[in-house]
């Protein structure tokens, strides 16, 4: 046998693949790789501002840090031949306990921005969150996924607004509502004021270079239609299509005097479940129980609010305690990994929520970015399930996992 016989048996070269969507996820093997991706794809200003916390982040690298450190006590010759990750959120059947949390502006990692998003969890069958500063609106959205949808609500000061609002996603099915109540004044982004980032991001003479630099992410932006708060465009209140601080937007627009007293407000003017995304401590989440909320969101807004705030994961439990089985328990922060969700689910959650995960994928690769981040999850739930000995949900226990 000839050498070249020899090497053209042992050696096969990976044909080039011409989509160059699927080059940059054939380099991606987890969350992590799509980060990197988006990083290099994106305007500095735009990664930072999707992926930059409060002031040192600590909070923000605490929440991955808590899943990183908390070690599974894994169980064996348990029959894990047939693995079931399903469950229920809100009382409706999902195949893995997940739930994708709001994020605003999502457009400036795509220029579909919520609608990927929302197509691709129609396809995972899992609930998205449309943020109120969405750049798609409560119909757009609506009108390109058929599968469960929950809406985010900042509170203005304009309740007529809000109200509004709430007729809308009611006309439009979405099923729950989500009022964020960690947000009071907005949290200081250093990444952003040192960037001097403004939204939607401005493209003139001190961004050409970067621009330049990220040609693809650049040419979408331009030729897109401009990026606004499609939920109030027209309002009163601005609808963010000339660039803002959105420090400043907030103070204007949002309502700090927001308190218990404004559930009852809540009930007249929507029928379904409502979720409160922002609780902190065991003292909130039994007062949350207390006003029949269906759900709290222990979060600390990915670490973007408060510095000193908890990390979520080391919430879960003593809340789970706390409020029984009166009101659901959704950890949001730092969900990388499947097995995260897994940690979560055992120490009493009943679903995670994650909002960055797939931000990266978005970024990294658009809508199939974002399939690829909800595979990846949920083929992680099912594969730590096995690993440590678990074929349900409900054999998810505190006993298999140490938090450090």
């Amino acid at each position: 046998m000839s050498i070249y016989s020899t090497l053209r048996s042992v050696m096969r070269f990976r044909r080039f693949e011409r989509d160059p969507v699927a080059r940059r996820l054939r380099k991606a093997a987890n969350v992590a790789d799509l980060r990197r991706i988006a990083k290099r794809r994106l305007p500095r200003g735009v990664f930072d501002y999707i992926d930059g916390g409060a002031e040192d982040e600590y909070a923000l690298n605490r929440n991955s840090a808590v899943f990183r450190d908390a070690v599974f006590r894994p169980r064996v010759l348990r029959n894990v031949g047939k693995v079931d990750a399903s469950t229920t959120i809100l009382g409706k059947r999902v195949p893995f306990p997940l739930v994708l949390a709001p994020t605003g502006f999502t457009r400036i990692a795509d220029s579909p921005g919520e609608l990927a998003v929302a197509r691709a969890a129609a396809r995972a069958e899992i609930p998205y969150t449309l943020s109120t500063l969405g750049t798609r609106s409560i119909e757009e959205v609506a009108a390109v996924s058929d599968g469960r949808k929950w809406f985010q609500v900042y509170v203005w000061k304009d309740r007529g607004l809000v109200a509004e609002m709430l007729d809308r996603a009611a006309a439009a099915a979405y099923e729950a509502i989500v009022i964020t109540v960690d947000t009071a004044v907005l949290g200081r982004r250093e990444r952003d004021v040192r960037r001097g980032f403004s939204l939607p991001p401005k493209l003139g003479p001190g961004t050409v270079i970067d621009g330049m630099v990220h040609p693809g992410w650049t040419w979408d932006f331009v030729n897109a239609d401009p990026i606004s708060f499609a939920n109030v465009t027209g309002k009163t209140v601005g609808d963010g299509a000339d660039a803002i601080s959105l420090a400043e937007y907030v103070g204007k627009q949002f309502d700090p005097g927001l308190s218990w007293d404004d559930i009852a407000w809540f009930r007249e003017h929507w029928d379904g479940p409502i979720v409160l995304k922002g609780v902190q401590t065991v003292e909130d989440a039994l007062i949350a129980a207390e006003h029949d909320i269906a759900a709290v969101a222990l979060s600390n807004h990915g670490g973007r609010q408060l510095d000193g705030a908890p990390a979520p994961l080391h919430l879960v439990d003593p809340v789970a305690e706390a409020v029984g089985d009166r009101v659901e328990v959704i950890c949001d922060g730092g969900v990388r990994r499947g097995s995260d969700i897994v940690k979560a689910v055992a120490l009493g959650a009943t679903a995670c929520m994650a909002g960055r995960a797939y931000l990266y994928g978005l970024g990294a690769a658009g809508e199939r970015g974002v399939d690829f981040v909800l595979d990846h999850l949920s083929q992680g739930v099912e594969q730590t399930m096995t690993l440590v000995g678990a074929t349900t949900i409900d054999e998810l226990e505190p006993n298999l996992v140490n938090l450090a």
